[in-house]
């Protein structure tokens, strides 16, 4: 049993086809999208080594990741329910602290790469 090209190729179209349509229809991801080139543009403005890079893209992935966790979950729950339920609300409300952390774990790492970068920029200290 093998690999085959056509399986592969049809992974990776409905793998792109997910993160397509997670940035059409959660205003969120546009949002991390959006916080992630500025960063990212940052990022080659102010010549960040080697270990930010790999920081700041490893916090984008993540928050990239959970966003998707978080949106697929949510439609699951909802292909269950349409009613509420206590237990769809925590499993939902789980989701959404997933991403949340997640996002909170990438704005330290960008204040953490960039504050100095910054300051050391336009002089503050």
């Amino acid at each position: 049993m093998g690999f085959k090209a056509k399986d592969i190729r049809a992974s990776f179209r409905h793998a792109l086809c997910g993160l397509a349509d997670a940035w059409h229809c959660e205003r969120n991801m546009r949002i991390h999208s959006f916080a992630a080139a500025l960063a990212v543009a940052a990022g080659f403005w102010l010549k960040l080594d080697r270990s930010e890079w790999l920081f700041l893209l490893s916090a984008i992935f993540l928050v990239v990741t959970m966003e998707m966790l978080n949106t697929a979950l949510e439609r699951v729950v909802d292909l269950f329910t349409k009613e509420y339920h206590p237990l769809a609300r925590l499993a939902k409300n789980a989701a959404a602290g997933a991403a949340l952390l997640a996002s909170l774990y990438a704005l330290v790492v960008g204040v953490l790469i960039f504050f100095p970068l910054l300051a050391d920029k336009i002089n503050i200290f």
